[in-house]
């Protein structure tokens, strides 16, 4: 099976994120989590991204960069939403990935490099009409269109954190639609590691 890193979003490790890991894991894939904000969690989008003004951007994702130095380099990194900026970093630039799930936001690749990696499947999921995820819609269709291996999945709706069932913008419908699509997204990961072309 898979093993997966999974970068929480802007309200922090919350128990919406945690169910999710544990849904993969119960399909039987390696769910690492790590806690970019040392436990603290935050009942609102603002009162999150206020914490990460003062940790300042680029340490927040540093933290997740440096939470991924001690795992094996052959993994698939996932990302909520802000948790989407290391998750894409890793994928983008450490030897060895075995794809992205983007879910919530996408950062141009230019960011981290010219191109995405050849080899390196990767997804992008969010609602359709989310505001939070309106800038970030051309950088996944570029994504999609320079990358051979890549999708981009919109949901009906303007929810941003969809898919954490412990906040208010849960949507079970769309979110059980992405659970689906990433436990097949792992399990094709997982077939093409154990059959190599």
């Amino acid at each position: 099976m898979a093993e997966v890193v999974l970068f929480h979003h802007v309200q922090g490790l919350t128990p919406g994120v945690v169910a999710f890991a544990d849904e993969l894991r119960a399909a039987g894939h390696t769910v690492h989590t790590p806690d970019l904000f040392d436990g603290r969690t935050f009942d609102s989008l603002d009162e999150g991204m206020a914490y990460v003004r003062q940790a300042g951007f680029g340490e927040v994702s540093a933290r997740g960069v440096r939470a991924a130095d001690g795992l094996p380099r052959e993994v698939v990194h996932v990302g909520f939403s802000l948790g989407a900026v290391p998750a894409q970093k890793l994928a983008q630039t450490r030897a060895g990935a075995r794809g992205a799930l983007l879910l919530h936001a996408c950062i141009p690749v230019s960011e981290f490099g010219t191109a995405w990696p050849e080899g390196v499947p990767v997804q992008v999921h969010a609602m359709e009409d989310d505001p939070f995820f309106a800038e970030d819609a051309e950088a996944a269709r570029a994504l999609v269109a320079g990358a051979s291996d890549a999708e981009l999945f919109l949901y009906p709706g303007e929810q941003h954190l969809f898919a954490d069932s412990s906040l208010p913008s849960y949507d079970p419908d769309a979110a059980k639609l992405l659970t689906r699509r990433t436990l097949e997204f792992l399990d094709a990961v997982d077939r093409a590691a154990a059959h190599p072309r």
